[in-house]
């Protein structure tokens, strides 16, 4: 395939209805974002809303990024779409679009994996966000920590338990009287509190842990949470709530970057890859880039894509779809999207060489 293959990648898995075309590897023609801000008033993504906006909005948004990238849909070459995980109504809405299209062209089309093709999102951007390296996944709803030796193979280390760390920005958005989506709101705010004014817990984190313990990768912001919603309910109790809330900001997202660089790093010592590659919307957050980058030192090296990039966006999945393409993937006319959909690749454990026997564990997916 030349690099010349022109792509359209759709991305309706959530809240942003989104497409793109894209030139072979690096040459992104066009792409349209569009964010459905109806969410703020409900303080989180409504599932039958954002279905409803992604069905009135695509043929415009598609449309856009042709016109932006100065071609027809009848030059498209491969469709890619998320077909999963994600919101089942918006996934149909976009699935269903490019199947369409699609056929009625005779073109080959990819059911994308939305968390796999945030692993190509840096790389749009540099060319040098290439395997290998550790993939830390950090999204609304996902937070997993990968081992990824070369693009389509990838050994998950670990994962969240409870609250993805978006998640988990969201609810203390929420909790904090800030508008949604929490974690910009949430870091804005904490730039202007001192992080040190709460000392809040870091769960599962623990000098104790060894490798053979499935949470020594593993994280869970369930139980931070509630330490964030006691300490605003004291400062609400001493009167000092807006005086406090910055404060409480800041003490939160210093105990999620903390426990995510630090899981990270057992992974670089685990693998002596000092390459880290951060993905998906939280990858935005710069207190996470400024101290994974420190703890990774002057030897290491840390790829990130820009906040558009670390959004959903159709660029990711064109360019994840450019790949399952090339290894000779076409999906099948009767695909359809799945909330749930298995990450290709995925291997539920570590490499056998790294931490011998680990990889016999019963599977955490």
């Amino acid at each position: 395939m030349s690099d010349s293959t022109l792509v359209l990648g759709i991305e309706t898995s959530c809240d942003e209805t989104s497409a793109a075309v894209l030139r072979g590897e690096h040459d992104l023609l066009g792409h349209i974002i569009l964010s459905q801000d109806v969410h703020e008033v409900f303080g989180g993504v409504v599932p039958e809303l954002a279905a409803r906006h992604h069905l009135q909005r695509i043929d415009a948004v598609v449309a856009a990024a042709l016109e932006q990238a100065g071609v027809e849909l009848s030059d498209i070459d491969v469709f890619a779409a998320t077909a999963g995980p994600g919101l089942i109504g918006a996934l149909l809405v976009g699935l269903g679009w490019t199947k369409a299209a699609a056929w009625a062209l005779g073109r080959p089309m990819i059911a994308v994996h939305h968390m796999e093709a945030h692993l190509f999102g840096p790389v749009l951007e540099d060319s040098e966000a290439e395997p290998p390296f550790v993939g830390l996944l950090v999204s609304g709803g996902h937070t997993l920590l990968l081992w990824v030796p070369e693009w389509g193979r990838y050994h998950l280390l670990g994962r969240t338990r409870d609250d993805a760390a978006g998640e988990a920005f969201d609810k203390v958005a929420k909790m904090l009287g800030l508008p949604y989506p929490g974690g910009p709101a949430v870091s804005k705010l904490a730039r202007e509190g001192d992080p040190a004014a709460f000392r809040l817990p870091r769960p599962m984190l623990s000098a104790a842990q060894r490798p053979d313990d499935p949470g020594y990768w593993d994280v869970s912001f369930s139980g931070l949470k509630t330490a964030v919603l006691h300490t605003i309910r004291e400062v609400h109790e001493d009167g000092v709530f807006e005086e406090r809330r910055a404060d409480v900001a800041a003490a939160f997202e210093t105990a999620v970057v903390d426990v995510l660089t630090s899981k990270t790093m057992r992974a670089v010592e685990l693998t002596g890859c000092r390459r880290v590659l951060l993905g998906g919307g939280v990858a935005a957050n710069t207190r996470l880039r400024e101290e994974m980058r420190s703890a990774l030192g002057a030897d290491g090296r840390l790829f990130h894509a820009s906040p558009r990039l670390s959004m959903d966006n159709g660029a990711m999945i064109a360019r994840a779809g450019l790949f399952r393409h090339r290894l000779g993937e076409i999906a099948p006319a009767d695909v359809s999207a799945s909330s749930s959909m298995p990450f290709p690749g995925l291997v539920d454990a570590p490499p056998d060489d790294l931490v011998p026997g680990l990889s016999a564990t019963p599977s955490r997916r």
